[in-house]
């Protein structure tokens, strides 16, 4: 029998010496920046939204035009009616995951008596002239309050997928002046993102009638690496949620683990094939991307044997392989100790750190995109 650690073994000798977790090749390379070029683009969108609604659709029960921006136009509204228009509800779909699986300070500070202060303050002042809303809450005190919770985690979301954005265009940038060349160029490029990105503060704050309330204000201490990033790793990366029409949501059918932690349903676990059927949430994410690839990646695809009848496929494939290099940048930006370090006690705690790690990706897709 093949023990775990053996499995991994190459995969950890691989990042010590400096490599990732897909390994080099100008395919992979080309993918991958291609690939990401297009998310960053999605990503520019999403978290543009996400912020909108958060600081303008906050305690809005029927948020009918949250997807607009405050464009809403007939022409805006006719392209939304015509589906010509971004898929905002994956990175809906992303948010309730994180809200769903929790962890990281911003889960923790939500539940916080300093945040409920914050949070009545806010209701108080949003419905002082309307009593029925107010009754309710009198009735219901945990409803608006987590109506709020939800907003800041659109905010959150919003704040780390502007970041990333930024981290992902750039990356094509260089690629396009030939300063990107391997993949350990390119999770060198997003861990130094993510470093450089590491302790900026996360805030909320809304507008009531001019005045403005901090819901999460940057005395809580709340940063991007730790309160935004990690959490999203954790919760879409890895956990996920399981997806309509793959698994039973029959209890008795024991095809979904009772407990959270052991959910596997996350980008790098999935099973690309199921692409463009119903209620699968990446879909949306696929459908969006296709519309803003490079013409040297699109290009690849076309040559593929199955041409465009299988794009969203193939762009998922792509995505999974992109999301291998940024999870590598950020095992590597949370090792213990420096990755050259020649102190036998700190190499023997990263080779620790690493089969943790490691563990995690024995039913992933990481074999299969490394064939």
């Amino acid at each position: 029998m093949v023990s775990i650690t053996s499995k991994t073994d190459p995969y950890i000798e691989r990042l010590e010496a400096g490599g990732a977790l897909l390994p080099d090749s100008p395919e992979n390379v080309l993918e991958v920046v291609g690939i990401l070029k297009s998310y960053g683009v999605v990503l520019d969108a999403y978290w543009r939204n996400l912020l909108y609604i958060a600081e303008n659709q906050f305690l809005v029960f029927f948020p009918f035009f949250k997807y607009f921006n405050g464009d809403t136009s007939w022409k805006r509204l006719l392209r939304h009616w015509w589906h010509d228009r971004i898929n905002f509800e994956y990175a809906e779909y992303c948010m309730r995951t994180m809200l769903w699986h929790g962890g990281g300070g911003l889960d923790a500070y939500l539940d916080s008596v300093e945040f409920q202060e914050s949070a009545d303050a806010v209701i108080q002042a949003k419905f002082k002239n309307n009593p029925l809303i107010l009754g309710l809450n009198q009735l219901f005190p945990n409803f608006l309050l987590e109506q709020l919770r939800v907003s800041a985690y659109y905010s959150g979301l919003g704040q780390f997928w502007r970041v990333m954005a930024e981290i992902f265009l750039t990356l094509s940038d260089l690629y396009d002046q030939g300063k990107i060349k391997s993949i350990p160029d390119v999770v060198d490029h997003i861990k130094a993102g993510l470093v450089a990105n590491a302790n900026n503060p996360i805030t909320y704050t809304v507008k009531i009638q001019d005045k403005a309330y901090e819901l999460i204000p940057s005395s809580a201490g709340l940063t991007f690496l730790a309160d935004t990033a990690v959490p999203y790793v954790e919760a879409v990366f890895f956990r996920g949620t399981p997806f309509h029409g793959t698994v039973s949501y029959n209890a008795q059918a024991y095809q979904i683990p009772p407990d959270q932690a052991r959910f596997q349903y996350g980008a790098l676990y999935a099973d690309p094939l199921p692409i463009g059927g119903a209620g699968i949430p990446p879909t949306l994410l696929m459908q969006d991307m296709r519309h803003y690839l490079p013409e040297y990646l699109h290009e690849q695809y076309r040559r593929s044997p199955r041409g465009e009848d299988d794009l969203r496929v193939q762009i998922c494939i792509s995505f999974q392989k992109s999301m291998f290099c940024v999870t590598t940048a950020a095992i590597l930006g949370l090792m213990p100790y420096p990755l050259n370090t020649s102190n036998p006690d700190e190499r023997k705690a990263n080779r620790a750190y690493l089969e943790k790690w490691m563990s995690r990706f024995t039913v992933s897709r990481l074999s299969a995109v490394n064939n």
